[in-house]
């Protein structure tokens, strides 16, 4: 049985602090990993801005509770479940992803944590160092051969990693960056990317 890592936002659901960007106003909370490649620079601003606009954690929270996955990924997920293990494998945090895991029926996730006082961020824990690739390698560890899609430039330790790596929906100043792996738009194509890639297998 192989195992297939995915990303989550801009591959299962929409990237969460543009949505947080748009409620709130702050033009700052539209970076993601696709623009910022070093993930502790990207939260560092992050957390700075949402300090200097004391932007509550149950906030960002409601904007989270109304996004809904991408369109077909529901459908994905099923169609990837009866023929891999399936995790996600996110730089994302528990206490933003539980409602977006509600509706993509509770696959594993693997992310981070937050730490909160008084309903305001003040920090974050990562899961390990270098987490993405950890998790392949962990998989790879219990000779499981990974397939890995995703879309930012924290998700390229994961290809690199996986035995089978795959944009999907990346931007084209990741995919310049990374020439050397494949790129796909849309779930669709990422299905049939995926097939091929089990049937050349075996």
């Amino acid at each position: 049985m192989n195992v297939l890592c995915l990303d989550l936002e801009g591959v299962l659901v929409p990237e969460i602090w543009p949505a947080v960007a748009r409620r709130t106003g702050i033009d700052a909370l539209n970076q993601t990993t696709r623009d910022i490649p070093v993930y502790d620079d990207l939260m560092r601003m992050r957390l700075d801005v949402l300090h200097r606009h004391d932007v509550a954690l149950t906030t960002i929270r409601a904007v989270i509770g109304a996004l809904a996955p991408l369109a077909g990924a529901e459908d994905f997920l099923a169609w990837a479940r009866a023929r891999f293990q399936v995790a996600v494998l996110s730089d994302t945090f528990y206490d933003f992803a539980k409602p977006l895991m509600a509706k993509l029926g509770h696959p594993l996730l693997l992310c981070h944590r937050l730490e909160v006082a008084n309903d305001r961020i003040i920090g974050y824990r990562l899961r390990q160092a270098d987490p993405k690739r950890q998790a392949v390698r962990g998989f790879q560890s219990m000779n499981y051969r990974v397939l890995a899609a995703g879309d930012s430039f924290n998700d390229i330790s994961m290809l690199e990693q996986a035995d089978f790596g795959v944009f999907v929906n990346a931007p084209a100043g990741v995919r310049e960056r990374h020439p050397a792996f494949d790129a796909v738009e849309g779930l669709p194509a990422l299905k049939e990317r995926l097939a091929a890639a089990q049937e050349a297998e075996g």
